[in-house]
C-alpha cells in the first residue's frame, strides 16, 4: 500500500499540491487581487464626505440607474432566450446546425468597438432596422439595453449547453410514461436540473454587462442623465486626472458586483441542496 502511494506520488501528471496551491494564488493574487485592492487603497485616502460627494451626485446615480437596470433587463431576456437556445442547438438536428452553433460566440469573437459600430448602423433611424421599428432605439436607454443582450446571450448559452447534453431524454420518457404533460416534465424534471447552470449564465451575463464599455458608448449617444453609463464616467474622470473619483465610482461597482455574485451562488446552493432531496 505504502509503495503505491509513493510510486502514484512520483507519477503525477500535474505538480505537486503545494506548488500549484502557491502557483494559482500568486498568480490570481498578480491578475486579479493587487489590481482590485489597488483601487480600495486608492479610495482610502478620500474622505466620508468626498467620496460620498464622488459616488452620489445626480448625473452619478442616473447613471447607476440606466447601468444595473440595462444590465439587469438584458440578462433576464438573456435567460429566458438563452435557454431556448441551448436547448435547440442540443435537442434539435437542422440544417446549418454548425453555423448557427458558431454565431453564438460572435460577441465574443468580434472587438467590442465593431460591435458597437454595427448596431448603431443597423439600429439607428436610418439603419437597416431602426428604420422599420416604431421606436428610437439608437442612441437611447434603450440602445443600451440592445447593445448589453447581444454581448451577454453567448455566456447563458455555453453555461448551458454541457448540462442539457447531460440530461438524458429518459427521463422525459419516464415523466411522460408516469401521465406528467410536457409543462409539468419540463417545469418539475428538466428546470431544477438546469437551474443552477441557468443562473450562473445570468450571473456572468449580468457582470460582464455592468462593465461593458465599447459596445455601448457608440449606440447609447452618452446624453448626461439620460443614456450616460457609469463605466463611461469612471473613464471620464480618469481623462480629467481625477484619479480618487474614478475609483470611488469603480469601487460601488465592485461592492455591487461582489453582492450579486454572493447572492447568485447562495442561490446556487440552494437549488443543488433543493435538487439532492
Amino acid at each position: 500500500m505504502l509503495f503505491s502511494r509513493t510510486l502514484l506520488k512520483r507519477h503525477t501528471v500535474l505538480p505537486g499540491f503545494d506548488l500549484a496551491l502557491g502557483f494559482t494564488l500568486f498568480y490570481l493574487g498578480l491578475i486579479v487581487l493587487i489590481p482590485l485592492s489597488a483601487a480600495f487603497l486608492k479610495t482610502f485616502t478620500m474622505t466620508w464626505p468626498a467620496f460620498w460627494e464622488a459616488v452620489a451626485t445626480p448625473r452619478v446615480v442616473a447613471s447607476y440607474r440606466l447601468t444595473f437596470g440595462a444590465s439587469l433587463a438584458a440578462a433576464t431576456l438573456n435567460a429566458f432566450f438563452g435557454l431556448v437556445v441551448a436547448w435547440v442547438l442540443v435537442r434539435y438536428e437542422f440544417p446549418f446546425k454548425r453555423i448557427v452553433d458558431a454565431l453564438v460566440d460572435l460577441p465574443f469573437a468580434l472587438p467590442t468597438a465593431v460591435a458597437g459600430i454595427a448596431l448603431t448602423a443597423l439600429y439607428a433611424e436610418n439603419g437597416w432596422i431602426g428604420q422599420w421599428l416604431p421606436v428610437k432605439v439608437a442612441f437611447t436607454p434603450l440602445g443600451v439595453f440592445v447593445a448589453l443582450t447581444f454581448i451577454g446571450l453567448p455566456f447563458v448559452v455555453r453555461t448551458l449547453q454541457p448540462v442539457l447534453e447531460d440530461v438524458h431524454k429518459e427521463l422525459e420518457e419516464a415523466a411522460a410514461t408516469l401521465g406528467a404533460s410536457r409543462w409539468q416534465t419540463f417545469s418539475r424534471v428538466i428546470f431544477p436540473i438546469l437551474m443552477p447552470a441557468l443562473l450562473t449564465g445570468f450571473a456572468l451575463a449580468f457582470a460582464r454587462a455592468l462593465g461593458e464599455y465599447g459596445s455601448v458608448i457608440f449606440i447609447a449617444g452618452n446624453m448626461p442623465m439620460v443614456s450616460e453609463i457609469t463605466p463611461l464616467l469612471i473613464i471620464t474622470k480618469l481623462e480629467q486626472y481625477d484619479y480618487a473619483g474614478a475609483t470611488a465610482i469603480a469601487v460601488v461597482m465592485l461592492l455591487a458586483a461582489f453582492t450579486m455574485l454572493l447572492a447568485i451562488n447562495a442561490l446556487q446552493a440552494w437549488a443543488r441542496a433543493k435538487q439532492g432531496r
